[in-house]
């Protein structure tokens, strides 16, 4: 029998209304909430209520994803599924973390809010775009970048997906020259050049804040966004270095299922993992728990 991984969703995946049916269904995920609610009062409503708009601001994303991650992820443990091994797309991986025991659900909730801070923060001071390019490898899409000032693949999703980022000045010139290659780019509604050298300043900043942090030994194997490999003995270093490096979700993927890996259950809101996983191998099986009918499927 093959091993199972929790998947934790990013950014960009949230929406009004996440987590609500996990709250009032699973005490697990109940007290994730109440945990979150206590240290920063009004992220429940934000998940249950929040618009479009005020979900989109990062300060508000990243601590109510994190807190839907984790409380799927806590959900799915009650109910008597165990994680072999644990994996997250960027703010995804803290809440990876914090489920693996690396930090506490409390310590973890607090980072986020102040990665959200040093990420928002380094978005002002040095204004970037990000454009999902389809269709090319990303070999070509590395190629395309390297013709630009300031211009970086940052998520590689899939063999057929790379996400860059760029100067602002620069996007509208790479997407057309995407499309000249017969690939497809997309503009992505986001605040700043996330996982690039744009957000220096954050990862500066997550360093500095994680000295005074401590960090457990992983209960579960947990591979990191850096490396694309298991965490290693310097976690501090990729906690912050994934702030401003790449998410090389593709090798991640292919890493476990190399290490075993064949059923992947995605906890958090959106199906975003689930797809980019069977993009990678169809062979294997992936499913997303965001509700309390998701929950149940999975018994």
């Amino acid at each position: 029998m093959g091993k199972t991984v929790f998947v934790f969703s990013g950014q960009g995946a949230q929406y009004t209304g996440m987590g609500k049916s996990l709250y009032e269904n699973s005490p697990a995920a109940k007290a994730v909430f109440d945990m979150a609610e206590s240290i920063r009062p009004g992220t429940i409503a934000q998940c249950f209520e929040g618009t479009k708009e005020e979900l989109s601001i990062t300060k508000n994303t990243q601590p109510c994803v994190f807190a839907v991650d984790l409380a799927a992820a806590a959900a799915v443990a009650e109910s008597g599924i165990k994680a072999d091994a644990v994996a997250g797309f960027s703010l995804g991986e803290i809440a990876a973390l914090a489920f693996a025991g690396v930090l506490s659900y409390e310590d973890a909730f607090r980072l986020v809010c102040r990665r959200a801070e040093f990420m928002d923060a380094a978005a002002a001071a040095n204004p970037g775009a990000m454009a999902a390019v389809m269709k090319l490898t990303p070999e070509k899409v590395e190629e395309i970048c390297s013709e630009y000032n300031k211009a970086y693949p940052v998520n590689y999703n899939s063999p057929a997906q790379t996400v860059v980022a760029c100067d602002v000045e620069e996007i509208d010139a790479l997407c057309e020259q995407v499309k000249g290659e017969k690939g497809k780019a997309v503009k992505l509604a986001v605040s700043g050049a996330f996982h690039s050298p744009f957000m220096d300043k954050a990862a500066a900043d997550m360093e500095e804040y994680l000295k005074d942090i401590e960090l457990s030994e992983p209960a579960v194997t947990i591979y990191s966004n850096v490396t694309a490999g298991p965490y290693s003995d310097d976690m501090k270093a990729l906690i912050s270095k994934q702030v401003n490096n790449p998410v090389r979700w593709q090798r991640i993927v292919e890493n476990l299922i190399a290490d075993g890996a064949d059923r992947f259950i995605e906890v958090g809101p959106g199906k975003t993992l689930t797809g980019l996983i069977k993009k990678i191998n169809a062979d294997v099986t992936a499913v997303n728990i965001e509700n309390k009918e998701g929950l149940d499927a999975l018994q």
